[in-house]
């Protein structure tokens, strides 16, 4: 066999050559290391996130009034806010920026109930000229008072924080136009906004096409102290996801302690399973204005269970609602996206790392 030649060095000039080299690689290892960890958040391809729960995003392009646009004539937006929903809460703003005849007089009122500095400061990061404030609800106010439902999304406190809004937002907003996060906006919101309530506290989109009483238990409808309630109404279904309320009137009606007494009734005697949606059909079905369907093309994530793919309603769109188990930027993740999904797409700001090193 034939051996393969290898060069020989006399024994101190071998010695030399690798405290050398030991030297170089000592003076290159702390450059490797910092190029692994730039600025530029760039490591072996991945991209950095300034929190492992909170998503990057793009930065949204700025929307500015057009010619006809007061600028004392400002428009109420409150939402909830939390790094789990974050990516739809950024949809959601820039649909209704996007659509907007006067965004630069939209503000917004964003709860939520801890303080995450990654969450307002990708806020701030994707759109530089939003008007937002961010309030904190304390999640002690409904502790004690959440019964379990049928999804565990629909029992985190922060779901409950709608009951609180009037109590939270400056006494100077009068109105406000409460809507979710995983929800899209295609039409002017203004229109929205100017809707008639008619002297009532709330109004939305009404669905009396649904069977009102599944909404409660048999325990609820067979005794008359509690159903009787209803007495005098024709109280029909309606989504709290999409909502304009007067909240000056719901402040001196102190609706927030009448929806709290139906919580501690149902911790005492099981009257429904659905989340904070009962407390407002409760003290409100029936005693709101309605507004068009086209308001709040809902349900479009499914059922609270599972979750389906669902088409949408014959009609007009103004605004599309993922309520349900199915948000589409999961679906759309796992690639198993709903058709109704790639409506939600185009509003999607979420930097994903393969998009952020391509671009």
């Amino acid at each position: 066999m034939e051996a393969f030649w290898s060069p020989t060095f006399p024994q101190p000039l071998s010695s030399l050559l690798i405290g050398l080299l030991s030297l170089l690689f000592l003076l290159l290892l702390p450059d490797l290391h910092s190029t692994a960890t730039t600025a530029t958040g760039i490591r072996l391809g991945v991209i950095r996130k300034p929190c492992p729960d909170v998503p990057i995003f793009r930065e949204a392009p700025a929307f500015r009034n057009g010619e006809t646009c007061a600028s004392d004539d400002k428009i109420h937006i409150a939402m909830t806010l939390d790094s789990n929903y974050l990516r739809g809460t950024m949809a959601a703003v820039l649909s209704i920026l996007q659509h907007s005849t006067c965004p630069e007089n939209v503000e917004f009122h964003f709860l939520w109930s801890k303080h995450e500095p990654d969450v307002s400061s990708s806020i701030k990061s994707t759109f530089p000229y939003l008007n937002f404030k961010v309030y904190r609800f304390n999640s002690k106010k409904v502790r004690g008072k959440i019964s379990k439902s049928i999804r565990q999304a629909l029992d985190q406190p922060l779901n409950y924080a709608r009951i609180y809004l009037a109590d939270i937002i400056p006494a100077e907003v009068k109105r406000v136009v409460y809507l979710d996060s995983d929800l899209v906006v295609v039409d002017d919101i203004k229109k929205l906004w100017e809707v008639d309530l008619e002297n009532k506290v709330l109004a939305a989109p009404e669905y009396c096409h649904a069977n009102f009483t599944t909404y409660f238990t048999d325990l609820f409808w067979s005794d008359p102290s509690m159903s009787s309630i209803f007495d005098g109404r024709k109280p029909c279904y309606f989504n709290t996801g999409v909502m304009v309320v007067d909240v000056d009137k719901w402040r001196q009606g102190d609706y927030t302690t009448k929806m709290e007494e139906w919580m501690v009734v149902q911790k005492q005697k099981r009257i429904y399973h659905l989340g904070s949606l009962p407390p407002f059909l409760l003290v409100l079905g029936g005693d709101i204005t309605g507004v068009d369907h086209r308001w709040n093309q809902h349900g479009l994530g499914g059922d609270n269970l599972e979750g389906k793919c669902r088409s949408l309603h014959p009609g007009p769109i103004s605004l599309l609602h993922w309520s349900g188990k199915g948000k589409p930027w999961l679906r759309l993740d796992s690639r198993k996206p709903c058709i109704v999904d790639h409506l939600w797409a185009p509003y999607d700001l979420y930097r994903s790392s393969t998009h952020s090193l391509e671009e």
